[in-house]
């Protein structure tokens, strides 16, 4: 019996080193999905080491073979540096993408930082939503992103009047996915209170939709809209502990546990977040989820960062998911989590660009080991394996896809190349390449993309062309 991988997939023949068979073109039916084979100059492998001269063929929008230390085959595409797996943001707001370089002088907190994005909230429709999310989602193919969870709370026009459809902003979020290239996790958000016993007010009205019924009944049918769709997942989200009342957390459990989808929640970001659960309900944010069973293995925990121990235990042993967003985290001053302590109490870890402050994994990644080095004087707490795996597999399978993030024979062909001779990373070798790009590369060293088996980015260009223009287009009517 050949080894399971990461991804829960056969993997049929070693990593390590070259085959004993010959190197078969894949089939190539007449008429059939496009069939091409990659040449990796190095390839990050299960069970997370870097191969040099690793040949991928790609059928359809899986990979049909790997085949570690061989020559280029006739016809091979070439790609230089070193091949990732699909990278997986885990947590995103595609129109905080708005708020870049507008919200960072003065002072100010999280709150204060929240009625800049109200604004932005209030001059969004659906075309417009459209044009940015497009442009952001491109953004982010061109860092090595090829799937999104895009935690969706913006569901109705201005006054909380739904649209003609009443899932419009997330069918315009799809199609954005979809023109980008990027797999997406639509994560509807149920979103009810303004605060713990707050009515709504001011730019949250479009995001309520009166009750838990409600919410789930809007939900249902954009679930219905993408049912068998390979590339969509629909899954569910509790926005936090403030918005959902916890006696309606149950009907947002009972429908991700009824899709088998993922269950994400923003949870404790802010300590006055937890002050204000503790007092209401004698209980912290995630003793609550948990109470109210919205913890488990598909289940995320976003930020999760002003946790007791009690709160880490509860999370590793449900084996919930946490997701760091440390740029976003640092940028909003709220705070560095206990990430470590998360991934050994049974937590896996997985990383998010949330408000778009930046959007590159790599720095993500590498702030996870930098923060906690600064906040206990201690190195090494995050190997880049470790790291890259958050990126790759274990944020690939909390989105739902859990089919990809490995570089094996039936994953999602999804392989994303890395220089290794830029400035930021030039002098790396095999046994350091990992370290290389976890630690120095950034997202503008991504210089090939393949996303499902689409080539969609190549020599760092998008395939909708100058993502720049898309992104100053679609930003002009919105800039605060």
């Amino acid at each position: 019996m050949s080894p399971s991988s990461p991804c829960g997939l056969r993997r049929d023949r070693p990593a390590d080193g070259p085959s004993d068979r010959p190197w078969r073109q894949p089939r190539r039916p007449a008429g059939g999905p496009v069939h091409v084979t990659y040449w990796c100059e190095m390839a990050w492998l299960p069970p997370g080491e870097v191969v040099e001269s690793v040949a991928v063929a790609i059928e359809g929008s899986r990979i049909g073979d790997v085949r570690p230390g061989v020559p280029p085959p006739p016809g091979a595409e070439r790609l230089a540096g070193l091949t990732l797996p699909g990278l997986a943001n885990c947590h995103s707001h595609a129109f905080h993408r708005a708020l870049r370089g507008h919200t960072q002088t003065g002072r100010g907190d999280f709150w204060s930082w929240r009625e800049r994005m109200y604004a932005v909230a209030e001059t969004l429709d659906p075309d417009r939503y459209l044009a940015l999310a497009t442009a952001t989602y491109a953004e982010m193919a061109l860092a090595g992103i090829t799937a999104v969870a895009e935690f969706h709370y913006l569901h109705h026009g201005p006054g909380g009047t739904p649209y003609a459809d009443p899932n419009a902003m997330g069918e315009a979020l799809v199609e954005a996915a979809r023109r980008a290239g990027l797999r997406i996790a639509l994560l509807d958000a149920c979103y009810l209170t303004g605060g713990i016993g707050d009515a709504l007010t001011g730019a949250q009205v479009r995001f309520g939709d009166g009750d838990a019924e409600r919410w789930a009944a809007r939900a249902e049918a954009l679930a219905r809209a993408h049912e068998g769709a390979r590339d969509v997942e629909i899954g569910a989200a509790i926005h936090s502990v403030r918005a959902v009342p916890p006696e309606q957390m149950h009907v947002v459990v009972d429908f991700a546990h009824r899709h088998t989808g993922p269950l994400h929640v923003h949870v404790s970001e802010q300590r006055a977040e937890n002050e204000a659960c503790v007092e209401a309900y004698a209980a912290t944010p995630v003793q609550v989820l948990h109470d109210h069973g919205a913890l488990g293995p598909r289940s995320t925990a976003v930020h999760a960062t002003h946790l007791s121990d009690v709160d880490v235990a509860l999370l590793g042993g449900s084996t919930s998911h946490v997701c760091m967003c440390p740029t976003t985290e640092r940028d909003l001053a709220d705070g560095v989590g206990p990430a470590r302590r998360l991934l050994d109490a049974g937590t896996p870890v997985t990383l998010g660009s949330d408000s778009q402050a930046v959007i590159d994994l790599f720095e993500e990644a590498r702030a996870v080991e930098l923060d906690e080095r600064l906040v206990t004087g201690e190195r090494g707490h995050w190997p880049a394996a470790d790291l890259l795996h958050a990126a790759t597999a274990a944020g690939q399978a909390s989105l739902g896809f859990p089919d990809a993030g490995c570089l094996v024979p039936g994953a999602w062909a999804d392989l994303v190349s890395v220089r290794l001779d830029s400035v930021r990373t030039a002098g790396a070798t095999r046994a350091s390449a990992a370290a290389s790009v976890v630690f120095a590369a950034t997202a503008a060293d991504v210089h090939s993309v393949v996303s499902g088996g689409r080539r969609v980015v190549t020599d760092g260009r998008h395939v909708l062309g100058d993502a720049g223009a898309l992104l100053r287009e679609a930003l002009a009517p919105l800039v605060p």
